[in-house]
């Protein structure tokens, strides 16, 4: 394996890093997901709950304990209870907005390794395809021994490259749809607070 790595040339050391950093991208981002998806629902039932009682400073200060992208929208909505609908919905939907950015961390930065591993393959393969050229143009036609060196660097990196780019797509792909179906989750969860709290 390593043999194969060192004959793909100098290119398969940026292409492994994009692969390292787009996995760990992928990790990240999937740990946050559970993490907030995990505290979602209670957050939502317990706020409800306290809601239902008239104890809406005791809700508020739930949130403020909670540390998740739900509570940061409810305190927003709490502290401006009684406020009409409309209102409410503006502001809930200001604060959402930046806890979207959150979840989509890193999620742009995984679609440009997506974008860029094939291209190093490819800047790979036309490297390899000088180099056997500059040995034809050296000495002639040569022999399989001589173009080969080329001629398999241009294949490896181009594999190699490809290799990457596909896990990726298919990562930066589902990474972004999970982040969509939880903004939509907790624009829900923060739609049933507010016709709670509207005056």
């Amino acid at each position: 394996m390593i043999d194969f790595f060192t004959r793909g040339g100098p290119l398969m050391y940026p292409i492994l890093l994009c692969s390292v950093i787009g996995w760990a991208i992928f990790m990240e981002r999937i740990f946050a997901f559970i993490k907030v998806r995990r505290k979602l629902r209670p957050l939502q039932n317990a706020v409800k709950d306290l809601l239902h009682k008239d104890k809406a400073k005791e809700a508020l200060d739930l949130c403020t304990q909670n540390k998740s992208p739900l509570a940061r929208i409810l305190i927003v909505v709490l502290k401006n209870r009684g406020c009409q609908r409309s209102y409410l919905k503006s502001l809930a939907e200001e604060v959402g907005e930046r806890e979207a950015v959150f979840l989509q961390r890193y999620l742009g930065l995984l679609g440009t390794i997506a974008n860029i591993t094939p291209l190093l393959g490819l800047l790979g393969t036309v490297l390899g395809m000088i180099k056997a050229f500059n040995v034809i143009a050296t000495e002639g036609m040569g022999t399989p021994a001589t173009l080969g060196g080329g001629i398999s660097e241009a294949l490896i990196t181009t594999a190699a490259g490809l290799t990457v780019a596909v896990p990726m797509i298919l990562l930066h792909r589902y990474l972004s749809s999970r982040s969509e179906r939880l903004v939509l989750e907790l624009e829900e969860a923060t739609m049933q607070v507010v016709d709670l709290v509207e005056n």
